[in-house]
C-alpha cells in the first residue's frame, strides 16, 4: 500500500509529465491551462487556482479558474486595476498576502476577496528569460503562509506551462504567444457559452456545468473547445451531459 507522500510524489510526477508532454506533441491550450489550475488545487492544498495572461496587445486577461468564486475575483482585479496577481505580473515576483483582513495594499481587492470566502492569496509569475506572461494565482480560504517547497513546486508548474506556451520550433516567441493566447481567449469565450447552456438547460451549477462538460471531453478524447463549440451550435446532444 502506498503512504499519502508516495502518493503525492505520484501526482507530482504524473503533473509534470504531462506538462512536459507539451513540449513535443500538439496540445489543447485551454486544457493546459485548466489542468494547471486544477494540479495547483490538488497538489498544493490550495482553495481555488486562477490564471492571468496578456493578450496580444500585452493587457492582462482571465484564461482560466478552477472556481466560478475564483473567475469572479480574478475578474474584479483587472476591473479594478489592483490585486495581487497584478502587482506579480507588474514586478515578475511573488507576492504574498497570507492573511487578507490585515494587508493594506490592495483594500477593494480584499473586501471582494472575503465577500468570495478567499482570505489569502498567493499570485506566482508566468516568465522566462526575463519576459512575463501572466501570473498564477492561489486562493486559500482560511489564513495560509504557504511553505517554501509548496512554493517552489507551485513555482515550477508555472515555469513548465510558461515554457510550453512560449515554445515552438518554427516560430518566434512572441508570434507564438500571440497566436497561443488569442486562441485561449477565443476558446475561454466559447466554453462559457457551453457552461451557460448547460446550467440553463439542466439547472446545475456553472461549475458543475463545466465539470461534466470537461469530463466528457477526456472520455471521449475530443479538445474541449471543440466539445463547447458543438454544445452552442447545438450539433451535439447535451442529453448525455446532464442524466
Amino acid at each position: 500500500m502506498s503512504t499519502p507522500s508516495a502518493a503525492r510524489e505520484q501526482a507530482l510526477v504524473t503533473a509534470f509529465v504531462r506538462l512536459a508532454d507539451t513540449l513535443v506533441a500538439d496540445y489543447d491550450v485551454i486544457e493546459l491551462f485548466h489542468g494547471l489550475c486544477g494540479d495547483c488545487v490538488s497538489l498544493l492544498g490550495v482553495d481555488a487556482a486562477g490564471l492571468l495572461l496578456t493578450d496580444q496587445r500585452g493587457t492582462l486577461q482571465v484564461v482560466s479558474a478552477s472556481t466560478e468564486a475564483a473567475n469572479l475575483v480574478e475578474l474584479f482585479q483587472l476591473q479594478a486595476e489592483e490585486g495581487p496577481c497584478l502587482d506579480c505580473f507588474r514586478t515578475s515576483a511573488q507576492i504574498h498576502a497570507g492573511d487578507l483582513a490585515t494587508d493594506t495594499r490592495w483594500p477593494r481587492f480584499a473586501t471582494l476577496a472575503d465577500e468570495n470566502g478567499f482570505t489569502a492569496v498567493h499570485a506566482l509569475p508566468m516568465r522566462l528569460r526575463g519576459e512575463t506572461i501572466g501570473a498564477l494565482n492561489l486562493f486559500h480560504r482560511s489564513r495560509t503562509d504557504m511553505s517554501a517547497d509548496e512554493l517552489a513546486i507551485g513555482q515550477a508548474l508555472a515555469d513548465v506551462a510558461t515554457i510550453a506556451i512560449l515554445s515552438d520550433r518554427n516560430t518566434r516567441e512572441r508570434e507564438r504567444l500571440t497566436e497561443q493566447l488569442q486562441a485561449a481567449l477565443t476558446s475561454r469565450v466559447i466554453i462559457e457559452q457551453a457552461k451557460g447552456v448547460l446550467a440553463e438547460r439542466g439547472q446545475i451549477p456553472l461549475d458543475e456545468a463545466f465539470s461534466r462538460l470537461r469530463a466528457h471531453a477526456r472520455s471521449t478524447q475530443q479538445r474541449l473547445s471543440d466539445l463547447a463549440r458543438a454544445v452552442t451550435d447545438g450539433s451535439f446532444d447535451t442529453a448525455p451531459l446532464l442524466r
